[in-house]
C-alpha cells in the first residue's frame, strides 16, 4: 500500500494511464466513425456490387469533379434525401467528401434511414485523385 501513497508514484501512475488512453485513441475513434474503404476496395464495391456512391459535397465543390454516376445529397440534405438514393437498402453505399471528415455523420444519418452497409471513402476526393482515377464534371 506505500506504493500508492508515494507522490512520485502516483504521477508514473497516472502517465501510464494517460499513455495507454492515447494509445488506444485511434482505435476508440475510429470504431465510433463507421466502416472505411480504400480507393481500391471502392471500386471493386462499385464494379462488383453495384456501390452506390453519394457526394456530400456541396453543389459548388460536386461541379468542380466527382466519382463517375456519384449522386450529389449535400450534407444537410441528406436526411430528407436518404431515402431516394438506392432501392435496395441492403446495398453497398459509398459517402464521399472532400478529405474524409465529413462522411462519419453521413454515414450515421444514411444507417438512420434504414441503410445496413455504408461506407466512407478513407480521404475523400482528395485520395481518389490521388490514385489517379478519373472525375467527371
Amino acid at each position: 500500500m506505500n506504493f500508492f501513497a508515494d507522490y512520485n508514484n502516483l504521477a508514473l501512475i497516472a502517465l501510464a494511464v494517460v499513455s495507454g488512453g492515447l494509445l488506444a485513441w485511434p482505435a476508440i475513434s475510429r470504431s465510433t466513425r463507421g466502416k472505411t474503404v480504400n480507393t481500391a476496395t471502392a471500386t471493386q464495391l462499385i464494379n462488383k456490387r453495384g456501390a452506390v456512391v453519394v457526394d456530400i459535397r456541396e453543389p459548388a465543390e460536386y461541379a468542380k469533379g466527382h466519382l463517375p454516376q456519384a449522386k450529389s445529397a449535400p450534407l444537410a440534405d441528406l436526411p430528407s434525401r436518404a431515402a431516394g438514393l438506392a432501392k435496395d437498402k441492403a446495398a453497398p453505399i459509398i459517402v464521399v467528401c472532400q478529405t474524409g471528415q465529413r462522411s462519419g455523420k453521413a454515414q450515421a444519418a444514411l444507417k438512420e434511414a434504414g441503410y445496413s452497409e455504408i461506407y466512407a471513402l478513407e480521404g475523400g476526393i482528395a485520395a481518389w485523385q490521388q490514385a489517379g482515377l478519373p472525375l467527371v464534371k
